[in-house]
């Protein structure tokens, strides 16, 4: 039995098919309202932060993933983290299995430097704090070997279906709408994006591989970083006509995020939204040397396609 904690996000519907497809018949999603993806999925009704449904949630499993998100809110982030670690380490360690935590870069400094899986995570926002807390946490039980366990790292999403993530949201969802696309601070600096179907089978396929445990990976992303002008103009390219974009400045977003919630949200991000954002993941490409990366003009002309795009 593989089991996903948290299985109605995008990534867990990626990966409930990847898994489904290469690696097991028999998989549970686990959430407040699971629905399932593969046909044979069993469905498990569970409450994250109630550490018995936990333990629950994963009985018979061999291997859990945890891919989770909590909702987009700095509070609950620095509260509901550290409980919903706490509480998936117990349960794994009560019922044996294994796990893969799917785990973002909030931790990371919002600076030029390389991000690699030995950048120390020093954040001093709440989200990033409340990430760091939940790392440090798995971390913490790996090196004391109370834990079969292996962190998956991710940038920025980007990607097809429900997708979430600032690029779909402020580029492709206004198209979808008709509407002019938006994007922070500057168009001239580097970004790494991952496509979300490429996010979860890379996951899989780590969950999957013994020798990939108790090591902290970054999912694999094209290397080939474009700038939001070089994305646009990829856009451009495919749609065949030009797409205007507005840039918002840092004061246009101050303003906004006195009566916006989300912008408010964001702020924390900002920074690396004015530097190149270099994610590295040669480690796992060293390691999988034939795992199909999604090039980005691939996966603009999917997330095109998927949103019906003309």
């Amino acid at each position: 039995m593989q089991t996903i904690l948290g299985a109605n996000g995008i990534i867990g519907e990626e990966l409930a098919r990847e898994l489904r497809k290469n690696y097991t018949s028999t998989i549970r999603l686990v959430g407040r309202n699971p629905e399932k993806v593969n046909a044979d999925d069993t469905l498990f009704t569970a409450d994250l932060l109630d550490g018995d449904s936990v333990v629950k949630a994963l009985e018979d499993t061999h291997i859990a993933y945890l891919t989770v998100g909590l909702p987009y809110d700095s509070e609950i982030w620095l509260r509901d983290w550290n409980i919903v670690m706490n509480n998936v380490i117990a349960a794994c360690q009560s019922n044996k299995c294994k796990l893969v935590y799917f785990d973002n870069t909030y931790a990371y400094p919002q600076d030029t430097s390389i991000q690699t899986e030995t950048t120390p995570m020093i954040s001093k926002g709440k989200k990033g704090i409340g990430k760091q807390l939940a790392a440090d946490l798995l971390l913490k039980a790996i090196a004391n070997e109370t834990i079969e366990a292996v962190i998956c790292r991710a940038p920025e999403f980007y990607g097809p279906g429900k997708t979430k993530g600032l690029t779909n949201m402020m580029v492709f969802e206004k198209l979808k709408e008709g509407k002019e696309p938006t994007i922070f601070l500057k168009d001239d600096v580097l970004r790494t994006l991952i496509f979300t179907p490429d996010a979860s089978k890379a996951m899989a396929l780590l969950g999957n591989t013994p020798d990939a445990y108790g090591q902290t990976w970054h999912l694999p992303c094209d290397d080939n970083r474009l700038t939001y002008k070089q994305f646009f103009a990829e856009i451009e390219k495919q749609l065949n006509r030009i797409v205007p974009y507005k840039i918002l400045n840092a004061t246009v977003l101050k303003v906004g995020a006195l009566t916006s919630k989300n912008l408010k949200e964001t702020a924390e991000l900002l920074p690396r939204y004015k530097i190149d954002n270099i994610f590295d993941s040669t480690k796992f490409k060293t390691r999988f040397p034939d795992f199909k990366v999604t090039t980005y003009p691939e996966g603009i002309k999917t997330i095109l396609e998927n949103y019906n795009i003309k």
